[in-house]
């Protein structure tokens, strides 16, 4: 990622910090929450290692087809998974939008600034910027019923996951 290395590093530890909490939404003992978990986890980890900032360390010619090929992947199994519940189509969505990046970047090495196409760049942070500010909204109260909830089962910070993993690609986009 180009640009100042501050708000780079930010990136990186919000998207760390992000996939470290899906981690631990794998223990649920839901096994949607644990697969969805598993995706957010892999986008979170995925995002951080993508926002590195560029001054700091240039990733190998090889790693842009290696992430091509891990979120390719991401992708059709969110598309295959999307047979049963529409809600899958945002990890694809997330999926194709890593893919995409990885590709603008492996075309112009060092120079990301413009790297991308930018019909397909504005359609992604259109996207993006709307699923956070519904996301957002969503945000707003959201109870457990009482019950007691395992970390891995608190659906206000799975919303709140997903947040900021929508900003973190906003951001990620506004730079390409």
């Amino acid at each position: 990622m180009h640009g100042p290395a501050s708000p780079g590093w930010l990136l990186v530890a919000l998207c760390a910090a992000t996939g470290a909490y899906c981690l631990l939404r794998m223990r649920s003992s839901v096994e949607e929450q644990r697969r969805t978990a598993g995706g957010e986890a892999l986008m979170g980890f995925g995002m951080a290692a993508m926002a590195v900032p560029a001054a700091v360390f240039t990733p190998p010619a090889w790693a842009w087809p290696l992430y091509t090929g891990v979120f390719g992947g991401a992708a059709l199994r969110a598309l295959w998974a999307a047979r049963t519940g529409t809600h899958h189509l945002h990890h694809l969505v997330g999926a194709v939008a890593m893919v995409y990046m990885a590709v603008a970047m492996a075309a112009s090495p060092g120079h990301h600034s413009g790297a991308g196409v930018p019909a397909v760049t504005g359609a992604l942070l259109l996207y993006f910027a709307g699923y956070v500010l519904l996301s957002g909204a969503r945000l707003i109260p959201v109870t457990a019923g009482g019950a007691t909830v395992g970390w891995g089962d608190r659906p206000e910070l799975s919303r709140a996951c997903r947040l900021s993993m929508g900003i973190a690609m906003v951001a990620m986009l506004l730079t390409l």
